[in-house]
């Protein structure tokens, strides 16, 4: 399926003009090499544009380089020739160490590499006359590297010399460029065309149904090591079948392969469509030839997007307004012009592995359900009146220990909880689990780390939803709701009140409180931990303020408890205590405005 989608995504992509020409390679060029006539290297210039670029919060000016198509890449593993070099390595036979140039290294990889560059290019220009062309010649037959080392233009470069890429050009002449020459390209055009065809046989694609040739070895995919990785590779004979070898067991074209794997490097080339989560890339398109749809989708799952800000806020308020009652229609994507809702959306996760690549999942929905699903998501996850997405990287977050924020996800929870968004199926029990295991078990630094707003709100749509696909009516509510009478949600309560009169009989000055040393036993034991709370808070009342009032709501909790404690609770009860407290503790509306007389009268 993955490979049929991106295979059709190719032609959305070359009618937008943003793959390189076929037989080309688009490359990051950084510095233009000027040569004389007689083939001297005359400057180095810095041929990037300054942009302006947000880095983290702040529009900073950076330098980016320019994209230029060259004739393909080489993808074969390790040394190789390609036409029109840019690698430094190769074209000027050197290593940077410590801010030193040296043709010398332990396996002799400089000279190998420089070596097959002037060999190559020698032989492809043979026959073709052009003042650039020329120059480079010059430069291929007398630049020596060992004569090189104190290069007055290239140690300038400093560090930025090995992960840069070169062009050619004239000296004093940026616009005569040695890519840009036209015998260059009808030469390389011509050899492309007619190069013999090593691919074995003509038989079915198994991608586009037609007879053609099937490709021997696919490009590599960009972007996850320095050589590039496979999507399709064989290299066992235990994968290889009736004596084919290679990917010709895949039974992929080579159009197929050249077209699909195009699609796959822009993908990851581009910032608005992929997401990085732990070690897993998750990439995301709509088969649609307008971004608003992907842009779209970035806003509401990672606030990651280009959209107006006001504008797709009053989309997604009005998408989680209706979530419940039914899909996104058309109607409700008014607000962006041209948005198909029908569009088919895709989304995958890609993991290395060695030199190939891992597919961890792939999901194919319709783009009014994928909206449809998020805004419900969200909606689940509202504590409060109003509209705050919780983007999905904060969720992730949240399922970290509070001291150690680096340590990774399990991949499998973090795919589940993807699939839980996309098709609005249940979030994965693990998910409940992680998060209050977290709140129990994180240490007592720093309680509003351990119980914060998207940790409950996490607890609170788990809860939510697993009741609402059960058929039974929601659990909470967006803000403390008085008349649940779940004995969980009011052991929550119960202890968010008594944590408030040990504070208001100290004045706030307590360095601990019963939360600090309490909270687990009382989530998992309440019939232990609360008779031994209530008997400390009976001192508490007489000098915490607003003591009577909150004497009064712990007695109306006590009566709806029927005085007794559970004696345990499970996983899920102890997400209703968690919920309750927080509930009662942060989202109760403040009264320090009034007596305590005043207050009292008003709840009675």
């Amino acid at each position: 399926m993955l490979i049929s989608a991106l295979n059709e995504y190719y032609d959305i992509l070359a009618e937008q003009g943003k793959l390189s020409p076929k037989g080309y390679t688009d490359v990051k060029i950084h510095y233009l090499i000027g040569l004389t006539e007689d083939g001297r290297i005359a400057s180095i210039v810095n041929w990037q544009n300054n942009e302006m670029r947000t880095v983290g919060k702040k529009e900073k000016e950076v330098w980016v380089p320019r994209e230029v198509s060259l004739p393909m890449r080489s993808q074969k593993p390790g040394i190789d020739g390609n036409i029109v070099e840019h690698r430094p390595l190769y074209i000027f036979g050197l290593n940077f160490e410590d801010g030193v140039l040296s043709p010398e290294d332990k396996t002799d990889k400089a000279k190998k590499s420089h070596d097959i560059f002037v060999q190559t290019n020698l032989e492809f220009i043979e026959g073709l006359d052009s003042p650039i062309i020329n120059a480079y010649r010059k430069f291929l037959e007398t630049y020596v590297p060992p004569e090189e080392v104190e290069n007055p233009y290239i140690l300038p470069i400093g560090k930025a010399y090995k992960t840069s890429g070169f062009a050619f050009c004239l000296a004093g002449r940026p616009d005569i460029l040695l890519h840009e020459d036209v015998q260059i390209k009808q030469k390389w055009n011509q050899l492309f065309m007619e190069k013999d065809n090593q691919e074995k046989g003509t038989v079915q694609c198994a991608v586009s149904g037609e007879k053609s040739s099937i490709a021997r070895i696919h490009n590599k995919i960009k972007g996850f090591n320095a050589m590039g990785s496979a999507l399709i590779g064989y290299n066992d004979d235990a994968f290889c079948s009736y004596g084919n070898e290679q990917a010709y067991n895949s039974n992929v074209s080579k159009e197929v392969m050249e077209r699909y794997t195009e699609s796959l490097n822009y993908l990851l080339a581009n910032r608005e469509h992929k997401e990085m989560i732990d070690d897993t890339t998750i990439i995301y398109f709509a088969m649609d030839k307008n971004q608003s749809c992907t842009e779209l989708f970035n806003q509401c799952m990672f606030e990651n997007s280009k959209l107006d800000d006001e504008e797709t806020q009053s989309l997604l308020h009005t998408m989680m307004q209706e979530a419940r009652e039914g899909n996104v229609s058309g109607k409700r994507l008014e607000v962006l012009e041209e948005i198909d809702d029908q569009t088919t959306f895709y989304m995958f996760g890609l993991r290395p592995n060695s030199s190939r690549l891992a597919l961890k999942f792939i999901y194919k929905q319709k783009f009014a359900n994928v909206l449809h699903n998020i805004a419900l998501h969200q909606v689940d996850l509202q504590l409060e009146e109003g509209f705050k997405t919780i983007p999905l990287w904060r969720i992730l977050s949240e399922l970290k220990p509070t001291t150690n924020k680096k340590v990774e996800n399990d991949p499998a929870l973090t795919e589940k909880i993807l699939q839980a968004i996309v098709y609005g199926y249940r979030y994965p029990n693990a998910l409940l689990h992680t998060i209050v295991r977290r709140i129990k078990t994180d240490p007592d630094t720093d309680m509003f780390k351990k119980i914060n707003s998207t940790r409950v709100s996490i607890i609170k749509a788990y809860i939510n939803r697993q009741q609402r696909l059960s058929g039974q009516k929601e659990e909470f509510t967006m803000a403390l709701n008085q008349e649940n009478t779940n004995e969980a949600y009011l052991c929550g309560r119960l202890f968010a009140v008594l944590e408030q009169l040990q504070q208001g009989a100290s004045g706030g000055n307590l360095n601990r409180t019963i939360k600090d040393s309490y909270f687990a036993s009382a989530c998992s034991t309440p019939a232990i931990a609360f008779p031994k709370l209530l008997r400390l808070a009976q001192n508490h009342i007489p000098k915490a303020t607003y003591g009577q009032h909150l004497n009064y709501e712990m007695g109306q909790i006590m009566n709806l408890l029927d005085g007794e404690f559970p004696k345990s609770l499970s996983l899920v009860e102890q997400g209703k205590f968690i919920v309750g407290y927080y509930q009662q503790f942060y989202q109760k509306h403040e009264k320090t405005d009034k007596t305590v007389d005043e207050v009292t009268k008003e709840d009675e």
